[in-house]
């Protein structure tokens, strides 16, 4: 029995050593001291004045040189010392030609060929009107040839030696030319142009082209 009270006192004691309060937990954690006002410093920004804000202004580029190298045109409106035309706002393509804005007043007839076999057809037209006196072809062929005709005949009117190699490189048969030159002075001497006629007839058959006359007056 008293080897059982002595057990008892012994876990007595050791547990009352092994309890612990907030006052002792406290105690025994570091002292950590909270920093003061004076430590804590910002850093102000002082508001912006009307003083410190510029405005970029966007500068004007200079243009970009052409791809060509060339410096650009002046445009029209400008007041330049060299400006000698509005030629130079046109753009001068490859084969030397140079592209207008518009073309007024500057109507060809195509009749749907390239400018090459136009020519030839004009000039075969123009022959074999000089020669027959009278031809039927379409509407819009005759309008066509209708001013070179009258070209033949106002070179054949004045009949010098430059007119008539004139008519001899634009009509293809030679004796044709020698015969106008012979026949225009007398003929046509008092009349001042209009030298054709052109009488519309009956559509073509097929295609329903307009067809006309077109033959030299008396």
């Amino acid at each position: 029995m008293a080897n059982v009270a002595v057990m008892a006192t012994t876990t007595n004691n050791t547990t009352s050593t092994s309890r612990w309060n907030m006052s002792s937990l406290r105690s025994a954690l570091p002292s950590i001291t909270p920093p003061s006002a004076s430590l804590l410093r910002f850093t102000a920004f002082p508001p912006p004045s009307s003083a410190t804000l510029r405005i970029s202004k966007i500068k004007s580029k200079s243009p970009l040189p052409p791809i060509t190298g060339r410096p650009p045109l002046p445009l029209f409106g400008s007041a330049s010392s060299e400006f000698s035309g509005f030629d130079q706002g046109f753009t001068v393509i490859g084969n030397g030609g140079r592209v207008y804005a518009m073309r007024h007043g500057r109507k060809v007839p195509k009749l749907n060929r390239p400018p090459d076999q136009r020519k030839a057809l004009i000039r075969g037209l123009t022959t074999q009107l000089l020669k027959h006196g009278r031809i039927k072809t379409t509407k819009a062929r005759a309008s066509a040839i209708r001013k070179y005709v009258d070209k033949m005949i106002t070179l054949a009117k004045d009949g010098s030696l430059h007119k008539r190699r004139q008519a001899l490189g634009f009509i293809y048969e030679k004796q044709v030319v020698h015969a106008l030159f012979e026949e225009v002075p007398e003929r046509y001497g008092e009349r001042n142009g209009g030298y054709t006629r052109i009488l519309r007839t009956f559509a073509r058959r097929g295609d329903n082209a307009p067809m006309a006359y077109i033959e030299l007056v008396e």
